[in-house]
């Protein structure tokens, strides 16, 4: 009968334990609370630029083993579980001696729980202290080790351990707390967050700081006696100092951080291209400068390496709580009329036309263009000047005249092709007043055409998500300017005279006001970086005396020196670049040519200048050794000049058919200027 009773009993543990294993490897295992995080928005070196609270209110950052001091897990284990590595979640030997240690005192001298066993209760999210709680920690504990490796508990530790209020993981605590990531925490701070867990609402160092110190100092002695710190780094510790209060989470570039939550809702982890250095350092700029102009006035900044396209620095506002200065309104997006700062797009155009040349004379007198009569920022006129003075001094008829030579039209295309979005007024079309700011830009849209600017005329794609791989633009992608036009735009800007206080060559830039002075711009680059600013009111109100040269040059400037102490050089000047003076100049390129409607009739008398040969778009063969290329022109009035690529080649100008230097092989711009300064141009591949 014994024996009967023996086999029944031992077939009856079997199946016990066959059914235990096959729940365990069955049995749903919810991880959700572990899996509502806080997401996190992190900068281009992984720094924490932002986080937000999980779902049920509680910070719960994300945590791994790999990113928390290896310190600090080696003393939690030598504290918490000992044989962490070695039980199955359950520590047999601990049970065995809590329970003799319950019985031989009668009340609980030593716990068992392990930190799988710890784990299973933050999972449940019940701290049930009964015999059924218990075993209930138990069997979820041994189902966690069964499915789960023991680092992936580790992180479900590091994410769920409570540390007073609504703090949670480890992660969390050690920002709230030290103002730092626990990838590197002194000996004192990590046995200080290894203590809190055990009672976290009454060793909360921002509200117990005593009880804290006394629970850090009982981690430290253990640590001691375990040979895990020497008397010396035991003493140390010992005498740092106890935080006494809780540190905000970083909050910077807010506005861009709630645009990516938009975006991407189902993002835990929001990785950007910013610099957390220099975005705090700008965002701390901005709220100082502004509180030295006005209680209404806002600012906004971006920061771009025209080499990559990574925005490094975006700031919508002084801040987002700022209700006087409508600081929730992203200023770096909204729509506002640019000034001036279209101007040297408008002398690129020229430039690469073959239209004008840095050192081209125009005339700044008064002029008429129909009904609409533009005037200096200054009310005065200033004659004969070159285009680089034109440019340097922002004078408004020199580019209306221009901008009439190029086309407005033609300009609004270039903007599109370059991925700007510009916005006219409803039910109008490009016309000569978006020199002056007749149109809609972002200033994202300035930051990107002068990252192109910088870059050689090639388009830059701004790229602010590192999840987002950079979108490569194809090699024959249409360019906003020609390389050797945005060399000569370049060059003149980087003549600017600097704002007040400010040294000169550090920066190539230009400025601009907008009508009624609601807007002030300034927009600046070296060889790496582009910043551009904005400052007015967001809701559009004007405000006198406001303009680009006062109020956002100085901005741009400061922003510059807060980013690097090094100018980055341009790069050096294209091959083809004409610098010379104006006498050396072809003679059509030295006076510039008005086609206004009063010059007419002079111009209108024989056909206009037209390229017979080649046809536009053609594919010409040149054979080994051939070293000229014929052109013939019709029409227009002697003399011609040649350009290829923007550049003047040499020709005899009293004839209609000449034999040029063939370019290399590939694509090139051929254009004629006859000596009215009409113009023809077409693109033809060589092969």
């Amino acid at each position: 009968m014994f024996a009967l009773s023996a086999i029944a009993l031992v077939v009856l543990m079997i199946a016990a334990a066959a059914s235990l294993l096959a729940w365990m490897h069955t049995a749903p295992l919810d991880l959700s609370r572990a899996q509502d995080l806080s997401v996190t928005v992190l900068d281009r070196n992984d720094r924490l630029l932002r986080a937000y609270t999980a779902k049920d209110g509680r910070w719960r950052l994300p945590a791994d083993v790999r990113n928390v001091d290896a310190r600090y897990i080696a003393m939690l284990l030598a504290y918490e579980d000992k044989r962490f590595r070695r039980h199955h979640g359950v520590d047999p030997l601990a049970v065995g001696r809590a329970g003799w240690l319950f019985v031989r005192h009668q009340r609980v001298v030593s716990g068992a729980s392990t930190i799988t066993m710890q784990v299973a209760r933050l999972l449940i999210g019940q701290h049930d202290r009964t015999l059924w709680g218990k075993f209930r920690q138990m069997l979820l504990a041994l189902q966690l080790d069964w499915r789960l490796s023991k680092d992936q508990i580790l992180n479900l530790y590091l994410r769920l351990a409570p540390f007073g209020g609504n703090l949670e993981g480890v992660r969390a605590a050690s920002l709230a707390y030290f103002g730092k990531e626990p990838r590197r925490l002194s000996i004192g701070e990590a046995a200080l967050l290894v203590a809190i867990p055990q009672s976290p609402e009454m060793r909360r160092p921002d509200r117990f700081p005593v009880s804290a110190r006394r629970a850090r100092n009982r981690v430290l002695m253990r640590m001691q006696s375990a040979g895990l710190i020497s008397a010396e780094e035991a003493a140390r510790a010992d005498r740092e100092r106890v935080p006494n209060s809780r540190r905000d989470f970083a909050m910077l570039a807010p506005h861009l951080s709630d645009g990516q939550l938009e975006r991407h809702p189902g993002r835990v982890v929001h990785k950007l291209t910013l610099d957390f250095a220099a975005q705090a350092n700008v965002e701390r700029l901005v709220r100082d400068y502004l509180a030295t102009l006005g209680p209404r006035l806002s600012a906004a900044v971006v920061v771009v390496d025209h080499r990559t396209g990574d925005v490094i620095v975006h700031v919508g506002s002084p801040g987002l709580l700022d209700g006087d200065r409508f600081g929730a309104v992203d200023m770096t997006i909204a729509l506002r009329s640019p000034g001036s700062t279209l101007k040297p797009i408008i002398y690129g155009l020229a430039f690469e036309l073959g239209l004008a040349h840095p050192e081209t004379l125009i005339e700044d007198r008064p002029a008429r263009f129909g009904t609409y009569v533009p005037k200096n920022f200054d009310s005065d006129w200033h004659g004969t000047v070159s285009i680089r003075t034109a440019l340097t001094q922002s004078l408004n008829i020199p580019a209306v005249k221009v901008l009439e030579a190029v086309g407005a039209g033609r300009l609004y295309g270039r903007l599109q092709q370059a991925g700007v979005q510009p916005v006219l007024p409803k039910g109008t079309d490009p016309s000569l007043a978006i020199a002056l700011g007749g149109l809609g830009l972002r200033l994202t849209d300035l930051a990107s055409l002068y990252a192109t600017v910088a870059n050689g005329g090639a388009p830059v794609v701004l790229r602010h998500d590192r999840d987002v791989k950079a979108r490569k633009l194809p090699e024959n992608a249409p360019h906003l300017l020609s390389h050797i036009a945005a060399w000569y735009v370049a060059e003149i800007l980087c003549q600017a005279i600097p704002p007040a206080n400010a040294k000169p060559g550090q920066l190539c830039y230009k400025t601009g006001t907008s009508y009624g002075f609601r807007d002030a711009w300034s927009v600046g680059f070296d060889g790496r970086y582009v910043i551009a600013v904005w400052v007015g009111r967001p809701d559009g109100a004007s405000t006198p005396g406001l303009t680009g040269r006062t109020a956002a040059a100085p901005l741009l400037f400061d922003a510059f020196q807060r980013l690097t102490t090094q100018r980055t050089p341009l790069a050096p000047a294209p091959g083809g670049a004409l610098r010379v003076a104006n006498t050396e100049l072809p003679p059509p390129l030295r006076h510039f040519r008005e086609t206004r409607a009063d010059d007419a009739g002079a111009t209108t008398r024989e056909p206009p200048v037209r390229i017979a040969f080649p046809p536009d778009r053609s594919e010409l063969e040149v054979e080994d050794g051939q070293t000229t290329l014929v052109l013939k022109a019709e029409g227009g009035t002697l003399p011609l000049t040649w350009l290829v690529d923007g550049q003047p080649v040499e020709a005899d100008g009293t004839r209609r058919e000449v034999e040029i230097a063939a370019p290399g092989h590939g694509f090139s711009k051929l254009s004629v200027i006859d000596a009215h300064g009409r113009t023809d141009r077409i693109g033809i591949r060589l092969k």
